[in-house]
């Protein structure tokens, strides 16, 4: 198997298993991406994911440029489309995942990890997109996260130069939110998994619609998602219990996601 999927009681980990070549993607490691996070998505015992990749190289060098060499125009319209999806599913899950980047995240590795919600990375990291040198385009993403990441400018500077950057420039431009030593990420990425796993799953659920909605519609129709879901939330047995545990001074009894 390509991607490996463990589990770490609420926490799920995903690897992208290919070190022998950087964890490069080809169709059937996408096919297999997009069949764990659906998997995991439908999974209401899972609470928060960890994704990297195996070895200590890469998160994932990109797309496997060999699959690349012999594609048609078509062809490539339906990679797009596959990378997209798993990428969109990732983007989708009601749990928040993290993307552990533990060494070179370019192309589509760079798109994979954007897809995450939160990202940390280790200080040997890199970061690009550097379809532009093969003569070819950003196709899982690149060109539309990229921009809402990291601004218009910094997304235009790594897609037309092909350039990489380093994890300190990445942290500087706001493209991860945390630089760590590389035998420290692994554990900082699921110390907050485990984290975010004891908070209220329903209340995280509409969290990360919220901010997701944020991306996609104007400012007054976010607010009328933000209201709708924040009066939600005050249908639950996790906010009442949370509310209590703070009133009288102890830690909540635990969530249940109802």
């Amino acid at each position: 198997m390509a991607v490996e999927v463990t589990r770490d009681g609420a926490v799920a980990v995903v690897t992208v298993a290919r070190p022998e070549v950087l964890n490069a993607l080809n169709t059937a490691t996408n096919e297999e991406l997009l069949h764990a996070a659906g998997e995991i998505g439908r999974d209401p015992a899972v609470r928060a994911v960890v994704l990297t990749g195996a070895g200590d190289k890469a998160f994932v060098a990109g797309a496997d440029i060999k699959e690349f060499r012999g594609m048609s125009p078509e062809q490539a319209r339906q990679s797009s489309w596959l990378g997209r999806k798993a990428m969109a599913t990732i983007g989708g899950a009601p749990q928040p995942w993290i993307a552990a980047v533990n060494g070179f995240a370019l192309g589509g590795g760079c798109e994979l990890a954007l897809a995450c919600d939160i990202r940390f990375a280790a200080d040997n990291a890199r970061f690009g997109q550097p379809e532009v040198t093969l003569g070819i385009t950003p196709g899982w993403g690149g060109t539309q996260r990229l921009p809402r990441e990291v601004g218009n400018g910094w997304a235009s500077y790594l897609c037309l130069s092909g350039r990489l950057i380093d994890a300190a420039e990445a942290l500087r431009i706001g493209l991860v939110q945390r630089v760590l030593p590389h035998d420290e990420l692994m554990p900082a990425a699921l110390e907050l998994a485990a984290e975010i796993a004891t908070r209220p799953p329903l209340a995280v659920r509409y969290i990360k619609s919220q901010i997701h909605y944020a991306l996609s519609v104007d400012l007054e129709a976010g607010h009328e998602i933000e209201r709708d879901l924040f009066a939600l939330a005050f249908a639950s047995e996790d906010r009442a219990e949370g509310m209590d545990a703070f009133l009288e001074k102890r830690p909540p009894r635990g969530f249940e996601g109802r």
